[in-house]
């Protein structure tokens, strides 16, 4: 489908009709039948959620305060919305839509990171994978998780971010070296000038690619910076039992 087809589809809501069209009838944990939806009623309530969390990096933080880490050093972006835990059986959900080209599970996280939505920002920005990563998958996972948002919000989506260098896989690195993989990785586009934006992706580890990604946005003049990611992986001390 052309980028043109694709955008018509979107502004007429039929794309998001037809991904709805595409998710299995049975539930893609357990195999009950399901209808429309990717899982089960049971299924959904038993996955890991995001609860009372710093506002700032989304991890654990009683009341929803501002944690110490965020407090002692801030991160360049304004806030995250997380939906879940990246634990399983999000982890397998989410290894589907990157590994498998599972695209219409992209319209269920949507779905759920929609409920964590505050306040909306002007536009929605795709965090751009490696292009050597989007050679080989054929898709961007971000990408097609904020066409979904677009649709639920209304909010558009624009090509904010550029990424000016290709980098190791963050998950092949321990996390101590992945700030500076990604260090001058993006650059902003002119569009983010004077706007209040969402970076769209679809797992936050340790923060640094969607940090990297903040920075370009705010050197390109956005406004406003947040971070919006499906799933956030909780460091190991905070670890679910």
């Amino acid at each position: 489908m052309s980028n043109f087809s694709r955008l018509a589809f979107d502004k007429s809501g039929a794309l998001r009709t037809l991904v709805r069209n595409a998710l299995p009838q049975h539930c893609a944990l357990c195999t009950a039948a399901c209808g429309d939806t990717l899982v089960c009623a049971a299924c959904n309530g038993a996955l890991p959620r995001i609860g009372e969390a710093c506002p700032l990096c989304a991890l654990p933080a009683s009341g929803g305060a501002v944690c110490g880490a965020c407090l002692g050093k801030p991160p360049p972006f304004d806030a995250t919305r997380a939906a879940f835990v990246y634990a399983y059986p999000v982890d397998r959900l989410i290894h589907a839509l990157k590994y498998g080209a599972r695209l219409a599970y992209a319209d269920f996280f949507a779905g759920a990171l929609a409920t964590r939505i505050v306040v909306c920002p002007d536009i929605l920005v795709a965090l751009p994978l490696a292009t050597s990563r989007q050679r080989q998958r054929g898709f961007n996972q971000a990408q097609e998780i904020a066409r979904q948002l677009a649709q639920i919000t209304g909010v558009p989506v624009a090509a904010g971010l550029t990424r000016i260098r290709d980098t190791p896989a963050q998950a092949s690195l321990p996390w101590h070296l992945r700030a500076k993989n990604v260090a001058g990785a993006f650059a902003g586009s002119p569009v983010l000038a004077g706007r209040r934006i969402a970076i769209v992706d679809d797992v936050m580890t340790t923060g640094a690619t969607l940090a990297a990604a903040a920075r370009a946005a705010r050197r390109a003049g956005a406004a406003a910076v947040e971070a919006w990611v499906v799933a956030r992986t909780l460091p190991p001390v905070v670890k679910r039992k």
